[in-house]
């Protein structure tokens, strides 16, 4: 049970793949909402993937019509029971992954950690661990915890031929080429977390003038007010910003020279794919042992820092004002190599 967020999903990918290894003749499967499942129904190490209607069951809660909610909750505990799962892995430790864990019927059930009053639904609890320091650090925790075989226990994500022609058509129409665009992951959910319009318009040509690759921005629809302010005087950067789903998104950022981003889904899936990465952090405490020697992270070590959903700096974001476009573009060309410097 890892239901959401993106960059979450891909965090818990090598925990699939050391299931599989130590497992290989068991029956996995992947819990996820509507979406996301792009990024686990093609994973080798799964299955199946099981789509729990989340914002279905939450419209039914929010309009009063409980008997339709009961007999829908009804019909997916079904649909896990009749699978006859042996062992529930809850990786979000909250009360809804906890309750989906209950209603597999399976007998040992684990949760990561336990909130929400999440381990009234789980046999057993096993501690959020593991080296902060380290990308999967606590899903890595958890797969010691099981005793599989860990491997290198490093995120890996998957795309489907559907998802990789539809990707390769839009940028035929734009005039790009895999490997000749830099992707710029901009937008999260929190403003804390976000770099600076002006940073990502001079990082843009500077990449362009240094290295050649074109700009290329990447967000969902919900991010298309935020890319036209940055959008504005920055001709260079190509906008796809709500154009793509996400399983095209996943196969842009596959077929990138260079991804640069924010602590957000599309920039974790750059590292998951072995792509050359900067990811620049803020307010949340970042992994710096990507396991990947073509991944750079930059972080500024302020006294503040991670301040995680409670700023202190009356919204000037120092953490992410301090990193400057020359320290981005430096850190892109370490990590494309020599070949591109």
């Amino acid at each position: 049970m890892r239901t959401s967020a993106i960059g979450d999903v891909v965090f818990t990918s090598p925990l699939a793949a050391a299931l599989r290894r130590s497992r290989p003749q068991a029956f996995i499967a992947w819990v996820v909402e509507p979406g996301i499942d792009v990024l686990v129904a093609t994973d080798p190490a799964i299955d199946e993937c099981i789509v729990w209607p989340k914002k279905q069951w939450r419209a039914l809660l929010r309009t009063g019509r409980w008997i339709s909610l009961v007999r829908e909750i009804r019909r997916f505990r079904a649909l896990l029971r009749e699978r006859r799962f042996d062992l529930a892995l809850d990786l979000h430790g909250l009360f809804k992954s906890a309750f989906l864990a209950w209603l597999s019927g399976a007998p040992r059930r684990i949760g990561l950690g336990a909130r929400e009053g999440s381990s009234r639904f789980v046999t057993e609890v096993v501690l959020r661990d593991g080296d902060p320091e380290r990308i999967s650090s606590e899903y890595l925790h958890l797969a010691r915890h099981l005793r599989l075989d860990v491997g290198e226990f490093l995120p890996r994500l998957h795309v489907s031929a559907e998802a990789a022609a539809s990707a390769g058509a839009l940028l035929d129409e734009r005039g790009l080429a895999p490997g000749r665009y830099v992707v710029l992951a901009a937008f999260t959910t929190r403003p804390q977390k976000h770099w600076f319009d002006d940073a990502w318009r001079d990082l843009s040509k500077r990449l362009q003038a240094e290295t050649d690759l074109v700009p290329l921005l990447l967000g969902g629809p919900a991010d298309r007010p935020a890319a036209a302010a940055l959008l504005r005087d920055a001709p260079q950067i190509v906008d796809l910003v709500g154009r793509t789903d996400l399983a095209q998104a996943a196969a842009l950022v596959r077929d990138a020279a260079l991804v640069v981003g924010v602590d957000t889904g599309l920039t974790h899936m750059g590292i998951a794919f072995g792509v050359p990465t900067v990811a620049l952090f803020g307010s949340t405490r970042p992994y710096t042992i990507t396991g990947r020697d073509n991944a750079r992270v930059v972080w500024r070590r302020l006294a503040c820092a991670p301040c995680q959903r409670a700023p202190t700096c009356g919204g000037r974001f120092d953490c992410m004002r301090e990193i400057t476009a020359e320290r981005v573009a430096h850190e892109a060309r370490l990590a494309l190599g020599p070949t591109r410097r």
